[in-house]
């Protein structure tokens, strides 16, 4: 019999994509108008999963509340990592729901069902686990992986030399015996990693690797919620799931431009002469002003954006208002994220949850917002702006 159950870990806070995650975590920010959760859910129903078991922990009643008892007529069980120490420390608040072999994924990461599929077909239960990868040119920090013969022979966290590695998927097949791994591998830094638990079973050959095709996004930074929605967008895996461009409950008026792909949710508002899109995903009860122009944005639900104002390369959290005549042109622009500066990312702007924004201000691209900041009017807004925060112009 296949594997049936999955758990998802989604009890992460996401520091890196502060301050979206001030008041909820990452798991529940859009990708386009739906929470990355949610797409991990359908994805995981879609291969065939029939009960899921979710591992939550930061702003954890935020999950259980959205999500309620089941999803799609699937059972939803929650089990709480009351400390956030590592992804092998997550999978360890699931050990008492899981008596046989299970599929494991990130709450974060946006990933094509074939891909689950796949790694469910691949499991026999000849090794303890097996493993998704992928071909990718750019492997970055997700780990590298080398397989020999379908088997897992070593991962590599962020690899230099030119030996051919496939992108660790996040995608994982295990067997109970991968809770034994967690315990007996080394902490470090106080976290309990399930990377390494899985690196000291490749010794053994106790790692199969699968390789598949499909879509996969993950939200790490800021832009990257960008990114992630286009990459649904463009794959039409959002109208496999009932979405479609314009909801028929929202109004655009008869002057107004939109041009495609855009998803525009519910409840929505588009004025006269205005241009929404392309590559913009507008959330519920979300309203564009005459003459304003939005484009290759992501802007959660109750977003207003005021008459004459330009928005591009811009997330925003709930409820934010951006005021008439306002400009984010867009980037490239550097962007920090704690102590380190990522330059020359594709984002105008973040706007996190309820900044009011009072209008004819500029932007200068890769600023980040924080929550409940008033902007005044006419400001000249760039850099990291703290939560809270009055910016006078």
């Amino acid at each position: 019999m296949g594997i049936s159950s999955a758990v998802v870990l989604a009890g992460g806070e996401g520091s890196r994509v502060r301050p979206l995650t001030s008041n909820r975590p990452k798991p529940l920010l859009p990708a386009a108008t739906t929470p990355i959760l949610e797409h991990v859910f359908d994805q995981l129903i879609d291969a065939g999963i029939t009960d899921i078991t979710v591992v939550v922990g930061y702003k954890r009643n935020r999950v259980q509340a959205h999500f309620g008892s089941t999803y799609r007529n699937v059972p939803l069980t929650y089990v709480v990592q009351e400390q956030q120490l590592g992804s092998g420390h997550a999978l360890l608040a699931a050990e008492s729901e899981v008596d046989e072999a299970v599929l494991v994924v990130n709450g974060d990461q946006f990933v094509e069902s074939p891909i689950i599929a796949d790694v469910l077909a691949s499991h026999t239960g000849d090794t303890v686990g097996t493993l998704g990868v992928l071909n990718r040119v750019e492997i970055g920090s997700y780990g590298g992986v080398i397989v020999e013969d379908g088997t897992v022979t070593e991962i590599v966290e962020n690899p230099q030399d030119d030996r051919t590695y496939r992108l660790n998927a996040g995608v994982y097949a295990f067997e109970p015996a991968i809770f034994d791994a967690i315990y007996d591998a080394e902490p470090q830094a106080g976290e309990y990693s399930l990377t390494d638990a899985i690196s000291e079973l490749c010794t053994d050959g106790a790692i199969g690797a699968t390789r598949s095709a499909g879509t996969w996004v993950d939200a790490t930074y800021p832009w990257d919620l960008l990114d992630i929605s286009f990459e649904l967008l463009e794959s039409g895996l959002l109208e496999t799931h009932g979405n479609t461009s314009v909801a028929e409950s929202t109004t655009v008026h008869d002057s107004a431009i939109v041009r495609e792909p855009v998803v525009i949710a519910s409840d929505c508002e588009i004025g006269a002469n205005a241009v929404v899109g392309p590559y913009t995903c507008l959330g519920e009860n979300t309203t564009v002003g005459s003459n304003a122009v939005v484009e290759r944005s992501v802007l959660d639900a109750d977003t207003r954006v005021e008459s004459g104002a330009t928005v591009v390369d811009c997330v925003t959290g709930l409820g934010v208002t951006i005021g008439p005549g306002t400009t984010i042109p867009g980037g490239p622009g550097d962007v920090r994220v704690g102590n380190q500066v990522f330059e020359g990312e594709q984002l105008g702007a973040l706007l996190s949850d309820r900044v009011e924004d009072r209008g004819g201000s500029t932007y200068v691209p890769g600023t980040v917002v924080g929550s409940e900041t008033v902007i005044e009017a006419g400001a000249t807004v760039r850099g990291t702006v703290s939560d809270g925060t009055e910016v006078r112009s």
